[in-house]
């Protein structure tokens, strides 16, 4: 049975190191034996969310291509990078348009539940993204996700990668890497 990820950066920037952290834990997920599609949300137009918005319109284009993405997937790698001590908008703005009712009438929210997810996350400051990935993990977890315990947060990231993009530390490297793999474990198990 193929497990199929998909793999969420919580960024919008051009270079981010965000990227460059959660494509190296898709390396360790595929090595798994995972099938990966990463996606930059910013490719999917999405008003902030705003119930009357919702009520007079309906869901946004967007978020039903969001959704029918989730449900094509068995779990998800998201790299949560760290504003102001939170998780970034465009993320939560994401999840929270998933989990709105589907055009079927089911709910989003199962689209979620029971999905297996891992956080990593890389910030210049000395947590590197801790925080965000705590507030992230709350939210997976009242839409009825399990997040994995094997995650990461490189901080100091402005320094940790060489002018290629390649991590310089190889034993980071091999964690970040490892909670992909972890990641395809778990969804196997669970499958």
């Amino acid at each position: 049975m193929s497990i199929r990820i998909l793999a969420v950066n919580g960024s919008s920037r051009r270079d981010s190191l965000n990227q460059i952290l959660l494509d190296v834990a898709v390396v360790g997920a595929r090595i798994a034996g995972a099938e990966v599609t990463p996606i930059p949300l910013a490719d999917y137009s999405l008003p902030l969310y705003d119930g009357d918005l919702e009520a007079e319109y309906g869901l946004p284009d967007g978020a039903h291509a969001l959704q029918a993405l989730v449900a094509k997937h068995d779990a998800m790698l998201i790299a949560t990078p760290e504003y102001n001590g939170g998780y970034t908008a465009l993320l939560k703005n994401a999840i929270d348009w998933i989990s709105r009712p589907c055009n079927d009438g089911s709910s989003g929210v199962a689209l979620l539940t029971g999905k297996v997810a891992a956080l990593v996350s890389a910030s210049p400051g000395q947590l590197g993204g801790v925080r965000s990935q705590t507030g992230m993990r709350a939210v997976l977890d009242k839409l009825g996700m399990l997040v994995i315990p094997e995650s990461f947060a490189l901080s100091h990231a402005h320094q940790a990668f060489d002018v290629e993009g390649k991590l310089k530390d190889e034993n980071v490297e091999r964690l970040v890497s490892g909670v992909g793999a972890a990641l395809y474990r778990t969804a196997a198990q669970l499958a």
